[in-house]
């Protein structure tokens, strides 16, 4: 059995794999990700492998513990991936999109793939029919559009997320929704739309914390699947264990 742990900056998603097969999965805050994993690894006995993805902030210690309790995969962009990067900056490409680009790879090899991560930011990830990763773009996710606006203005209120009622807002809270919310779907709709136009037979992904919520909401045909950065992460410990 294989342990994912996906950090990110106050939660860790931790994951049990059985091959490709989804055990187990819970979202625990930083600080408590070690007692999370010793009661884990009571529990499942045959965990003997795991791998880390952080883009948050896991002390080294914490990470030295979980190395002598696994064979331990810290992912990096100087291990083995099952792909070309063409990124001209790969030492900058996030650990996060590496995962991701390596889950199109897992399940949909020598196509053109766009995934989209609607999360704390909106990544956009192309790898195209021959296995090659070529960039993408970064773009503010919901819940910073919604905070920026109260943030950097005077007035307008910080409210959760919302789908508006219609495009027209007639008071300032729809007007905020409809600006949030349309703006991303008419977004992702547009880049998708553009890769459609270079790219034939393309494959979208639609990934992150905000998929669910977005996916019944926009136009393009999507294969929507909160998990995949997980299941991205565990090809790589795969992949790199000779399986």
């Amino acid at each position: 059995m294989n342990l994912i742990i996906d950090v990110g900056n106050s939660f860790v998603k931790l994951a049990i794999y059985s091959k490709n097969e989804l055990v187990y999965k819970v979202i625990v805050k930083i600080d408590s990700v070690i007692n999370e994993i010793e009661i884990l690894k009571k529990k499942y006995t045959s965990i003997n492998r795991a791998i880390i993805s952080s883009v948050g902030r896991l002390k080294q210690k914490d990470i030295n513990i979980i190395d002598e309790y696994f064979d331990l995969l810290v992912l990096d962009s100087n291990i083995n991936l099952p792909f070309k990067n063409c990124y001209k900056t790969p030492k900058t490409l996030g650990v996060d999109r590496i995962a991701l680009v390596c889950g199109s790879i897992s399940q949909y090899s020598n196509k053109n793939v766009l995934i989209i991560d609607a999360g704390t930011c909106i990544t956009y990830d192309f790898i195209n029919s021959k296995n090659e990763y070529l960039g993408g773009a970064i773009s503010p996710g919901i819940r910073v559009r919604y905070k920026s606006l109260n943030n950097l203005t005077a007035n307008l209120p910080l409210l959760e997320t919302e789908m508006p009622k219609q495009i027209v807002g007639n008071t300032t809270k729809e007007s905020i929704h409809s600006g949030v919310i349309y703006g991303v779907l008419n977004e992702i709709d547009g880049i998708i739309e553009s890769y459609k136009l270079k790219n034939a037979d393309l494959t979208v992904i639609l990934t992150g914390g905000d998929s669910n919520f977005l996916s019944k909401q926009l136009k393009s045909s999507i294969f929507a699947n909160p998990n995949f950065l997980l299941e991205g992460l565990n090809f790589i410990l795969q992949f790199n264990s000779n399986e």
